[in-house]
């Protein structure tokens, strides 16, 4: 996750730059897939869930323990999410025991069912941050979430948030046919009072792996970044207070960078590029991890093909620490890239981009992230070569990537 408003106020009132992070096994952000369970048909998918229960989830005593070995384990944070994780049967349960075992709870959901007494039970628990999902003003967010009436009902959920006091974010993923209504979120953002606004790029998983032919194409991600840069500032500049982050696309960081390189003197520009480095970039396998619906562990919530281990045969911080071979890698810096990402002046920002992608589009974790959005010139780039093109999914399946080992 890339803070576009954390780090533009670097650019302003610099604070120190803090470690850079340790390539071992951190402790990460886990995002937990509690269902497949969902009321809504979205689009972009990446669990392809339906409104129908699926075999093989954990049992509530199992989740319980996962629970234990978390709260043990000291992870700074955990996402519920899903599918829609409010659909799982014994959801407050779990969330109830989350929040004493956990430092930081947070609840991924697509707000439809929030409202009345179970949005009372939703403060109640004390979750210190919910996401909700929105893909566009009105019917276009119906059409992207399978569903009539999903808008209102989501922006109805953000109203019953914020009248309880819980911090509450819109999320939304980007392609080009929504990439049009990104002002008319951000505005909705203000007019409602929202604390934090999370731009995901597409990522090929699930159906956003089946419907990557609606990617945004990377001019309209320049504008989309130039948008939620200049809010970004105004942020900073006239006190109007919107959280701004990205994810699924760590190649925003070295924009926002060039950016800087326009507008500020050489001192704050070297500054800021300092505190990138000390993020850098992409987390999947070090301060990210994902438990799916299984009880299976991967190096996010995109990487459904690989899997480090599960969780009803092993706990979660036994496989985290231990030997896998993909998390080594992962958490190598530099990372193995290859073509223009392994010859890019700014990896050591990025972090290598989003590895999924590439993996979808050849078969080789390594190669290129084709969602780089930015010119060869930009990033440092000579003699790179054609550069990958993002075609529709055709149904093929590329090999398990445990080859790449």
């Amino acid at each position: 996750m890339f803070r576009l408003s954390e780090y533009m106020q670097q650019l302003v009132n610099p604070t120190p730059v803090r470690a850079r992070r340790g390539t071992g096994a951190v402790k990460p952000v886990v995002i937990w897939n509690l269902t497949r369970r969902c009321n809504l048909k979205c689009r972009h998918c990446y669990t392809v869930s339906a409104d129908v229960d699926f075999p093989g989830e954990l049992s509530h005593e199992q989740a319980m323990g996962v629970l234990d070995d978390l709260g043990d384990f000291n992870i700074p944070a955990l996402i519920l999410s899903g599918g829609e994780p409010m659909g799982r049967f014994d959801f407050f349960e779990l969330a109830e025991a989350a929040r004493k075992k956990v430092r930081f709870l947070a609840l991924s959901t697509n707000g439809t069912q929030i409202h009345g007494e179970t949005a009372d039970r939703v403060a109640e628990i004390g979750f210190q941050y919910v996401g909700i999902s929105i893909d566009g003003i009105g019917r276009t967010n119906d059409w992207f979430r399978g569903v009539d009436g999903a808008f209102d009902q989501a922006v109805r959920g953000v109203r019953e948030c914020k009248k309880r006091g819980i911090k509450v974010g819109l999320r939304f993923t980007l392609t080009r046919d929504n990439a049009a209504q990104l002002p008319d979120l951000l505005q909705l953002c203000d007019d409602e009072g929202v604390d934090k606004f999370y731009l995901s790029h597409l990522v090929y998983a699930g159906r956003g792996d089946k419907n990557r032919g609606e990617d945004a194409v990377h001019a309209h991600t320049r504008k989309a970044l130039d948008e939620l840069i200049d809010r970004a500032w105004v942020g900073v500049a006239e006190n109007a207070p919107l959280d701004i982050v990205t994810g699924n696309n760590d190649a925003d960081a070295v924009y926002m960078l060039r950016w800087a390189e326009r507008h500020f003197d050489e001192a704050r520009v070297a500054h800021l590029r300092d505190h990138l480095e000390a993020w850098g970039g992409n987390s999947s396998g070090l301060g990210v991890a994902n438990i799916d619906t299984l009880g299976r562990v991967h190096p996010d919530t995109y990487w459904s093909d690989y899997t480090v281990g599960n969780v009803k045969v092993t706990p979660f911080s036994t496989l985290w620490t231990g030997e896998d071979p993909m998390l080594a890698q992962l958490r190598l810096r530099p990372r193995p890239l290859k073509g223009r990402c392994g010859a890019c002046a700014f990896k050591s920002v990025c972090g290598g981009n989003t590895r999924i992608r590439a993996l979808q589009l050849t078969g080789d974790p390594w190669a290129e992230d084709p969602a780089c959005y930015l010119s060869d010139r930009e990033i440092g780039v000579t003699g790179a070569g054609e550069r990958l093109t993002v075609t529709p999914f055709r149904g093929k399946k590329h090999d398990p990537i445990h080859r790449f080992n």
